[in-house]
């Protein structure tokens, strides 16, 4: 088994930011917001937070936010709840929240109670969720879903012996884990699947090394980065979601993640916490 070549992604991830002219920076613009939370998360869950400039970074994301109070993707596109979440995530980092009008950002005050009856109904015969009532089960609506079911306090409306049997079941031979029964597995599941699993204590239910052994198998070693299989084009997206997998799996030498939050537990612990 390979080892995690921190260094070169690390210098990846730096590097990503510098290619504006770039095809792949033309067309991921709109998306900017979000790119930023997986590559910054990256760095943090690395210990290499301080590779970039946290003044710099704090004044793009306050130059993104909307008279709304919401965020957007960039500077002069639209906000967007995703986004949004993302530039809250991202100050929570640099522990940065102070400079947020939170009640701006929050005016929107939600009916918890009937949030949790709408994920609920989105729940499958499966024990699976999906993005509306009857959708079919997929490992991505799955981690929303539980996450939200964790924070709001409301598991015990998780059949986790089902869940989790349909869960575990996503682990192919090669290790690594896919979104749906018959599909190719992908890094970015090794979060979608493992946070979830972890969430419904579940996770002993997969074999971890061969998870481990597939996420290494998909770096880039020379130039940095991680895809979505081996020997596959890298981006930000997959290798924020390798590392993040690494984490849950307790890989030597990461900050361990939230798996609720998707955030270091360090943050967590800061916003929740330290008062």
């Amino acid at each position: 088994m390979g080892e995690l070549a921190v260094d070169k992604h690390v210098k990846y991830i730096v590097s990503v930011e510098k290619r504006k002219d770039s095809f792949e920076s033309v067309v991921m613009d709109h998306l900017r917001m979000n790119g930023a939370y997986w590559g910054l998360t990256t760095l943090d869950i690395l210990g290499k937070l301080h590779a970039v400039d946290a003044d710099e970074v704090i004044s793009w994301i306050m130059k993104c936010q909307h008279e709304s109070g919401g965020f957007a993707g960039n500077i002069g596109h639209d906000p967007h709840m995703l986004y949004t979440l993302s530039a809250v995530q991202v100050l929570a980092l640099f522990n940065k929240l102070d400079v947020l009008d939170i009640d701006k950002v929050a005016s929107y005050k939600i009916n918890v109670e009937k949030a949790v009856n709408y994920i609920v109904s989105c729940k499958n015969l499966d024990g699976g969720f999906g993005c509306t009532p009857g959708g079919e089960s997929h490992a991505g609506q799955i981690f929303c879903c539980v996450g939200a079911l964790a924070i709001t306090g409301s598991l015990h409306h998780v059949d986790k012996d089902l869940l989790g049997w349909w869960l575990c079941e996503r682990q192919v031979k090669s290790g690594g884990l896919n979104g749906r029964p018959e599909k190719l597995p992908d890094v970015c599941y090794s979060w979608w699947v493992l946070s979830s699993l972890i969430m419904i204590d579940r996770v002993h239910w997969i074999d971890k090394d061969k998870l481990v052994k597939f996420i290494l198998d998909c770096q880039d070693v020379e130039n940095g980065g991680i895809s979505d299989r081996p020997d596959d084009a890298v981006d930000v997206f997959h290798t924020y979601f390798g590392v993040a997998g690494l984490s849950l799996l307790e890989y030597p030498g990461l900050k361990a993640i939230d798996p609720a939050y998707a955030l270091p537990v360090d943050v967590i612990n800061r916003i929740f916490f330290s008062k």
